[in-house]
């Protein structure tokens, strides 16, 4: 792998710290796109110029997490947002009441849709704007709704 295709995997899946450290790697010179991940030497970044990176946000991060939460014994809503107390407030605010339970899944979680397989991760990228419901789950019919 080089160091190209880690740095768009880190857009991928949001892994803010490491963007910002290659690209303050790539900025300084230190390494280039087409060099091996094997070339990277993170003691060669200034740690506080790349932790002013992060507090300011430099690459633009806007990080969207997936939580499902119980509306009763059997159902459940998945709600994509940015972090769990945005998500509570969006069902608050959807169903009018507040939800049995909240947690944070993997966007890494598959499931059937469509005759396919996808994952949050892939499905989050059809979202334009957040907090967003993405489907419902069913426990009693083990039927999801996306």
């Amino acid at each position: 792998m080089n160091v190209k295709e880690l740095y768009m995997d880190c857009f991928y899946y949001e892994e803010s710290s490491l963007a910002h450290y290659l690209h303050h790697l790539l900025a300084e010179k230190k390494i280039s796109l087409e060099d091996y991940i094997s070339k990277i030497d993170f003691e060669q970044a200034n740690d506080q110029k790349v932790a002013e990176m992060i507090t300011t946000n430099t690459l633009a991060f806007h990080k969207i997490c997936i939580y499902s939460l119980k509306m009763n014994n059997n159902d459940f809503v998945f709600i994509f947002a940015a972090c769990q107390q945005e998500a509570i407030q969006f069902y608050r605010k959807r169903f009018h009441q507040k939800p049995l339970n909240c947690h944070e899944y993997s966007l890494d979680f598959q499931f059937d849709r469509d005759n396919a397989v996808i994952s949050f991760h892939e499905m989050r990228q059809e979202f334009t704007s957040f907090a967003a419901i993405a489907g419902y789950f069913n426990r009693e019919e083990f039927t999801y709704l996306f």
